[in-house]
């Protein structure tokens, strides 16, 4: 009997185990971290974008929910999980910012296609298409060719590409940001829902 009773897990041992330092507080710190270096990602991204106000208001709560963070480690440094946590968070946080900033797709973006071939059908589509299209005659390696330079959103990105594939799909294409831009010629955006909600009356 003595034997059998020796073999029992101690029940007060299974008791005294913390729940939340061991894992509540580590899915807390995690998911901060997450927050706080997605916040990051796109106050970077804002401000090489000039967005000075957006960065300002993200960087705020940036360095707040870091400050929370932080100080949930330094009181319990004898928690290794947490450090996991923690490091984890930040991993998944740049992941995730940067997956969150494409689909805001905020910004501009500059093409440039030279091709060798007639683009004509090229132009003439991204003019119909509302985007304008400066073209350029130019020397290659191969003689002659057209070098077209056009500027559209960066949520335009894929419908300018297939106007592209679709009219001179040997042409070579190369993208890069810009930061500001005056005047051109862009689709009319759609209506946003708060200007349907009240639409200013002329």
């Amino acid at each position: 009997m003595d034997f059998i009773l020796a073999q029992l897990p101690d029940a007060a041992a299974t008791a005294t185990f913390d729940w939340f330092a061991w894992v509540i507080l580590p899915l807390l710190i995690f998911l901060a971290r997450i927050v706080d270096q997605s916040l990051g990602t796109l106050r970077i991204i804002f401000v090489s974008r000039s967005l000075r106000k957006l960065a300002a208001i993200v960087g705020f709560f940036e360095s707040l929910i870091w400050l929370v963070a932080i100080s949930q480690i330094i009181q319990n440094l004898e928690n290794w999980v947490s450090f996991i946590a923690f490091a984890g968070g930040f991993s998944m946080g740049n992941y995730i910012g940067i997956y969150i900033e494409s689909k805001l797709a905020m910004g501009m973006l500059c093409m440039r296609i030279i091709t060798a071939q007639d683009a004509t059908e090229l132009t003439d589509a991204l003019r119909e298409n509302k985007y304008g299209a400066t073209t350029v005659s130019a020397t290659g390696r191969s003689g002659q060719v057209r070098l077209i330079l056009t500027i559209f959103k960066r949520k335009d990105l894929q419908k300018v590409q297939n106007i592209v594939l679709k009219h001179n799909p040997n042409a070579f294409v190369s993208v890069e940001d810009i930061r500001s831009v005056h005047e051109g010629v862009f689709p009319d955006p759609a209506p946003s829902f708060l200007s349907r909600l009240n639409p200013i009356r002329k």
